[in-house]
């Protein structure tokens, strides 16, 4: 990173020696009136890109943060930059329809400088002691009053908000400011629908650049302080970073990630009311005319198709949770689309590539799913949409497929490497659940997700018998409490084939040829009283159509295997089964009530 103060050029490793740093670190007060800030402020710098360039970033200035935080007491020169800050941002929203870019370049650095100031102070103060670093004034009484305003932050806070609202795009939970919320939060969303792209100059070392990138940017490190960082470099040196860091569109990113910082903060404490929380849970549809009340009114439109083509990232799929599951409009919105599969395609990859996200991630994209396989239109939607050749399915090559066939699929993958990698009860749980909310709802299930569905109980079973045998041969109270969560998973598989049979039977063929080919498998549950009741149904399934089979007095090929099931299911009584889903419902509102 070169980086020019003043006016000389400096680079990254430089910044320790700096003058115009040690003069501003030093126990001797800067009056906000000193032409040292004109000075100051007067860098060029390519801004750090990356989690791991923020990070040296913070080493190098770390022993001139400390001497501030030593000296400001005393100096004062933190609220001196502070009000240098307020008297450019001022200029700047007065200039903002002109060409003048000094302001942008000046507000721009100061705001950078106390970003960096105010992250190393928040990691080391208590909240007291912060507060009053800002308040700081020096003993001769140098500042004004209004200088020394106990509000200054709070003006603080307005500024910047003022400037991410009524700063245009060129080459901020109480008090009155709250008022902002609305416009605000409408501001940063309409940056990320926007998905513009940054200017050819963001990246280089040229003053007057993009001052509202440049603020967005700092706003959002300001507040989250730089917490979000790349994963150690390995031993070649090589940083690595996250998927999506480096982004085309960084406003959008950032605009972004700032929504969700101000609609999740302060959210344990019920008794505090957040208006930016308020502002997005109530956003509704500009196209649609409602009576209901909405704080704003947004292209639910154009959110829609930029969620589908954002980059899948932790923050893409918050949002999107927090809409469907706080946004009545938005998930009636989503919920009514024709082309789900734009939406469910990406989430449904996410969740297949699981090794390669975290676990924040996989579960966002799982309740996700469990939000919309509540509705049973998107369940009927799914097995109605086709898709050709997915291309980064690679377990099996299938040419056509629906998108409820691959949701299925998916999900049984997940399941299965949640048993290898992660162990984790409530992953299977939210699993399940989605699969058990679409179960009433499968239709012309794809052979190989109907194999995929009867393998899931089998292999399940084969852990089950191994269990069952090693608790035989000795009594461990964990292995007792494996087998028992192990049933209690076995049980809803079930729950999930009885269902779709019981409801579904004659649009699955399918899936009865495969419980055919492998009746084996639920032999050995017929007598456990855990199991009977259900696997009695899929037993009468079994011999039904097996009778039916046996009265062709001659050797079927596949086809006509399926065409004598197809026959035969228009003659299946429908209320010959009873659908078991007691244990399922209370399982899938325990997974509800984890994220509400």
């Amino acid at each position: 990173m070169v980086i020019r103060m003043g006016t000389s050029t400096s680079r990254h490793g430089d910044l320790e020696s700096n003058e115009y740093l040690e003069k501003f670190a030093r126990k001797e007060h800067i009056s906000s009136n000193d032409p040292f800030w004109n000075r100051f402020l007067s860098f060029s710098f390519t801004p750090p890109t990356t989690s791991s360039e923020h990070h040296a970033l913070d080493e190098r200035i770390e022993a001139t943060c400390r001497q501030l935080l030593e000296n400001n007491l005393q100096s004062g020169n933190l609220g001196s930059l502070l009000h240098v800050f307020l008297s450019r941002a001022s200029e700047l929203l007065a200039s903002a329809q002109t060409d003048n870019n000094m302001f942008s370049w000046q507000t721009y650095n100061a705001l950078f400088i106390l970003r960096c100031v105010t992250k190393f102070f928040v990691e080391n103060l208590k909240e007291d002691d912060l507060v009053r670093q800002f308040e700081a004034c020096p003993p001769d009484g140098a500042h004004r009053k209004d200088e020394d305003s106990a509000a200054r932050l709070e003006v603080f806070m307005d500024s910047l908000i003022e400037i991410v609202v009524d700063v245009p795009l060129k080459s901020l939970m109480q008090g009155q400011y709250s008022i902002h919320a609305p416009l605000l939060v409408k501001t940063l969303l309409q940056h990320f629908i926007n998905q513009d792209k940054a200017p050819p100059g963001l990246h280089r070392s040229s003053p007057g650049g993009s001052v509202v990138i440049g603020l967005a940017s700092e706003l959002w490190n300001m507040l989250t302080f730089g917490m979000t960082r790349s994963l150690p470099a390995p031993a070649n040196g090589v940083p690595i970073t996250k998927p999506c860091e480096v982004l085309e569109a960084p406003l959008a990113n950032q605009a972004l990630l700032l929504v969700l910082v101000l609609a999740n903060h302060c959210t344990t404490d019920k008794n505090l009311h957040n208006p930016y929380r308020q502002a997005l849970f109530s956003c509704s549809n500009s196209a649609t005319p409602t009576r209901a009340a909405a704080t704003f009114k947004l292209d639910l439109g154009r959110l829609y198709v930029t969620l589908c083509q954002a980059p899948s990232c932790d923050q893409t799929t918050l949002l999107l949770y927090l809409l469907l599951h706080r946004n009545r409009h938005v998930k009636t919105f989503i919920l009514a689309r024709t082309d789900l599969e734009l939406l469910v395609v990406p989430i449904l990859k996410t969740l297949y590539h699981a090794p390669d996200s975290n676990s924040h991630h996989i579960y966002m994209s799982l309740i996700i799913l469990l939000i919309l396989s509540e509705d049973d239109l998107f369940n009927k939607t799914v097995h109605e949409t086709m898709l050709k050749a997915v291309a980064w399915y690679t377990e099996r090559s299938i040419s056509e497929i629906s998108l409820g066939g691959l949701l299925v699929l998916v999900v049984i993958r997940t399941i299965q490497y949640n048993m290898l990698k992660m162990r984790d009860k409530y992953l299977h749980t939210n699993c399940l659940a989605a699969l058990a909310n679409m179960s009433g709802q499968f239709r012309a299930l794809h052979p190989y997700v109907s194999q995929r569905l009867v393998s899931l109980f089998e292999t399940l079973a084969r852990k089950h018998a191994r269990l069952a045998e090693q608790l035989r041969q000795r009594d461990d109270a964990d292995l007792a409490q494996d087998l028992g969560v192990l049933e209690e998973v076995l049980r809803m598989v079930l729950e999930i084939l009885n269902s779709c049979l019981s409801r579904q039977l004659a649009h699955n063929p399918n899936l009865v040829y495969t419980l055919l080919y492998k009746k084996h498998v639920f032999e050995p549950f017929r007598a456990h009283p855990a199991f009977q009741d259900i696997v009695h149904n899929i037993d009468a399934v079994i011999l039904y159509f097996s009778n039916r089979l046996d009265q062709v007095q001659r050797d079927l090929g596949v086809a006509e295997v399926l065409a004598t099931i197809q026959h035969g299911a228009l003659q299946w009584p429908k209320d010959r089964l009873k659908v078991y889903f007691l244990l399922l419902s209370l399982m899938i509102f325990e997974a509800v009530m984890m994220f509400r």
